[in-house]
C-alpha cells in the first residue's frame, strides 16, 4: 500500500513470462493483446524480454503525451528501428531537431500545392484501374500499393523517375523494409545483426533506396530547375531563423525525409484504401449509397480535386476506415525527464507506447466500436471528440502528409467506386498483417464493371475497351 503523496505503481499486463515478458502475445496477436489493456487501467506496463514499456490506453493521457513532445520525445524501440532506414527525419528526429525540419518541409505540403498533386493522383489512379478486366480476381493490397507508389514517385520526383526495372526494384525494396520493421522491433539486437538471408535483404534494400534517392538529388542540385514536385520544394526551402537564415536542408536531411515520405506515403495510404474497399464490399447499404454519391458527383468521370467537397460520404468512409484500421497502429516515445502521468510517476528514459487502434476501438468511447458505420461522422452526431481519433498522431508531431494521404485515398475510392464493383472471393480469412502498417492479408476480390459506372464516353475520362 502506498502513501497519498507517493504515485501509484503502473499495473503490469497479465500473462508475463520469465525472460520473455509479453513477447509471445505481441508476436501471435498484438491487436488482441493491446485491446485487452484498457481494462487494466489508463496506463499498463508491458515487457519484451528485459525491456519495460508503459502503454497509454486513455484518450486524455494520450493527448497529453502528444502535446508535451519535449517530455515525451520521439524514441523507444519502434523509433530506434525506424531510424535504421529514415535516420533523423521528421517522423523520427528528436525534439531539438524537429522544429527547423518541419518549418523547412512544410511548404512541400502547402494547401496551394494540393490541386497539382491531386491531378497527378487522378492520372495514376485512372491508369491503374483502366487496366482491370471484368471477372479478374485482384490482390487488392498489391493493387493499391501499386497505385500509391506510382503517385508518390510522380509527386516526389516528377520526371526524375528511374527506369521501369529500377522502379520495380525500388517498390520491392520498400515492401521489404516495411514487412521487416515490426519483426525486427521484437527481435533481440544480436539476432538482427546476424548475416541471415532476411537481415541481408533488409540492409541491401535500405542501401539501394538511399542510393536511388541520392542519385536523383545530385542530378537535381546540378539541374537547379523547379520541377513543381516535393523534391523541388525540399531543395528550395530556406530557413528564416535568426541564426540559420538562408540555410536549407542538407543532403542527408533531404535523403532521410524523402525516404520517410516514400515509405509512409506508399504503404499506409494503400492500407487504408484496401481496408475501405473491403469494408464497403461487406456492407451493401454503404456500397449502394457510395455508388449513388459518385454517380451524382462524377457522372462517369474520374474524381478530381474540385470534387472533394462534394464527396461527403466517400470522405466519411475513409475516416471510418482510419478509425477501425489505422495504418500506423503503434508508436513509441521516450521520457526525457521524470514525469507524472495519470497519477503515476514515469521515470526518465522510459519507453511509452500509444496505439490509435486501442483508442479507436474502445467501447466506452464509440457506440458499437467494432461496427463499420461511416454515418457516425455525420454533422450533428454526438462524438467523443477529436482526441479519440488520432490516425495521424497529434500536436506538433502530427503527420505532415495527412491532407495528402486523405486526398489520395478519397480520390481513389471515389474513382474506383464509379467504375467498378469489387466482390470478395472464397479463400483464407482477411486479417490484419503483423507489419509496420496494418494492411489486410488475403484480400482478394473480383472486379465487376458497374452498369452506372461503365461509361463509354471517352471525353469523360473512361474507355472500357482501352488496353484490350
Amino acid at each position: 500500500m502506498h502513501s497519498r503523496s507517493e504515485p501509484a505503481a503502473v499495473p503490469v499486463a497479465p500473462g508475463r513470462l520469465p525472460l520473455l515478458g509479453h513477447l509471445l502475445p505481441l508476436i501471435r496477436d498484438p491487436l488482441a493483446f493491446l485491446s485487452s489493456l484498457p481494462g487494466r487501467g489508463g496506463l499498463v506496463e508491458v515487457r519484451v524480454g528485459p525491456t519495460k514499456a508503459v502503454v497509454v490506453c486513455d484518450p486524455e493521457l494520450t493527448h497529453r503525451l502528444l502535446m508535451e513532445d519535449r517530455t515525451f520525445d520521439k524514441g523507444g524501440v519502434f523509433i530506434e528501428k525506424a531510424r535504421e532506414f529514415v535516420g533523423d527525419s521528421l517522423g523520427t528526429c528528436p525534439h531539438s531537431l524537429h522544429r527547423r525540419q518541419r518549418r523547412l518541409a512544410q511548404p512541400a505540403f502547402h494547401q496551394g500545392r494540393m490541386p497539382g498533386y491531386a491531378g497527378i493522383m487522378t492520372e495514376h489512379i485512372t491508369d491503374a484501374i483502366r487496366s482491370w478486366r471484368p471477372g479478374r480476381v485482384l490482390d487488392i493490397y498489391a493493387e493499391m500499393t501499386g497505385i500509391t507508389f506510382k503517385v508518390l514517385m510522380a509527386t516526389m520526383f516528377s520526371s526524375s523517375l528511374p527506369a521501369q526495372a529500377g522502379h520495380d526494384r525500388l517498390h520491392e525494396d520498400i515492401v521489404t523494409i516495411f514487412d521487416s520493421a515490426y519483426r525486427r522491433t521484437l527481435t533481440p539486437r544480436s539476432l538482427n545483426r546476424l548475416p541471415t538471408r532476411g537481415n541481408r535483404r533488409y540492409r541491401q534494400a535500405i542501401a539501394r533506396v538511399h542510393r536511388n534517392i541520392q542519385a536523383v538529388l545530385a542530378d537535381r542540385r546540378a539541374d537547379g530547375t523547379d520541377h513543381g514536385d516535393l523534391l523541388s520544394a525540399l531543395l528550395a526551402a530556406r530557413d528564416d531563423g535568426s541564426e540559420t537564415a538562408g540555410r536549407g536542408l542538407s543532403d542527408m536531411e533531404i535523403t532521410d525525409n524523402t525516404m520517410m515520405f516514400i515509405l509512409a506515403g506508399t504503404e499506409t495510404t494503400a492500407s487504408a484504401l484496401a481496408w475501405a474497399l473491403h469494408l464497403v464490399a461487406g456492407h451493401p447499404e454503404v456500397e449502394r449509397a457510395l455508388h449513388s454519391e459518385v454517380d451524382a458527383v462524377l457522372d462517369g468521370r474520374p474524381a478530381t480535386h474540385t470534387d472533394l467537397p462534394h464527396l461527403k460520404l466517400t470522405g466519411r468512409v475513409i475516416t471510418e476506415t482510419l478509425r477501425l484500421y489505422p495504418p500506423g497502429w503503434i508508436f513509441t516515445r521516450t521520457t526525457t525527464a521524470d514525469a507524472l502521468l495519470g497519477g503515476h510517476r514515469i521515470p526518465e528514459n522510459t519507453t511509452v507506447i500509444y496505439s490509435p487502434y486501442i483508442l479507436h476501438r474502445r467501447a466506452d468511447l464509440f457506440d458499437a466500436a467494432d461496427r463499420f458505420d461511416p454515418d457516425r461522422w455525420l454533422p450533428g452526431r454526438v462524438q467523443p471528440g477529436r482526441r479519440t481519433l488520432v490516425p495521424f498522431g497529434g500536436g506538433s508531431r502530427k503527420c505532415i502528409g495527412d491532407t495528402f494521404a486523405v486526398t489520395e485515398a478519397t480520390l481513389a475510392l471515389a474513382t474506383i467506386a464509379s467504375r467498378w464493383t469489387l466482390r470478395h472471393v472464397a479463400g483464407p480469412p482477411v486479417t490484419p498483417a503483423k507489419s509496420a502498417a496494418l494492411y489486410p492479408r488475403n484480400l482478394r476480390m473480383r472486379a465487376e464493371v458497374r452498369a452506372e459506372g461503365a461509361r463509354t464516353d471517352s471525353t469523360k475520362g473512361w474507355n472500357p475497351d482501352a488496353g484490350d
